[in-house]
């Protein structure tokens, strides 16, 4: 391979690295070529690229201030990198359920966000929900707080209102006693032509 060739996967490799979110190192021992056709089907449905890379190539790629650089001291033995574009978690799934039907595939670590994951823990990034259900799950608890803001609200009013109709209640029992003691006493107390 010359230097130019070498320059341009160079140089492919680290126009990946800085677009994708998520990166995967897995070994790929033993897989048929069919089988690596089948995951690079797989993994670009799920928004990423699967890149077979020497490990020379790929140290150099990486450099010093790459999220790749990380993963160095895994850049041993046959390489297949995954470039994931998209949402991590669908193209975790992926790699775990294709390491789970072809054993020869094994996850070695990842990078997320500039964390290093292992092959546990990318299994467990696998097992969360998908983007939208956790999006849906947390619109739900910001609707919550402001629906039990209104509702401890609309209770202090209810309550209020409830006093106060109490009030109406008791002031109107009272009011015909009231009335009806003046009334009383007027007829008890003889007119003036009465008294004549």
């Amino acid at each position: 391979m010359r230097k130019t060739e070498k320059a341009e996967i160079v140089e492919g490799i680290q126009e990946r690295i800085g677009r994708s979110k998520f990166n995967i190192l897995a070994d790929f021992t033993g897989l048929k070529v069919e089988d690596i056709t089948r995951l690079r089907r797989q993994v670009q449905d799920a928004e990423g690229e699967v890149k077979v890379v020497k490990n020379t190539l790929l140290s150099r790629a990486a450099g010093q201030d790459s999220p790749i650089a990380q993963l160095s001291s895994h850049f041993v033995g046959p390489n297949a990198v995954t470039f994931g574009y998209g949402d991590p978690v669908n193209l975790a799934k992926v790699l775990v359920k294709f390491a789970q039907d072809k054993p020869q595939f094994k996850l070695k670590a990842g990078v997320l966000s500039g964390q290093i994951l292992t092959a546990a823990e990318v299994e467990a990034l696998s097992k969360l929900p998908d983007r939208e259900v956790l999006l849906a799950q947390f619109l739900g608890v910001l609707q919550g707080v402001p629906r039990s803001l209104v509702t401890v609200l609309a209770a202090v009013i209810r309550n209020l209102l409830n006093v106060l109709v109490a009030l109406k209640d008791k002031k109107a029992e009272s009011e015909p006693a009231a009335a009806a003691a003046p009334a009383e006493a007027a007829a008890e107390t003889p007119s003036p032509a009465a008294a004549e």
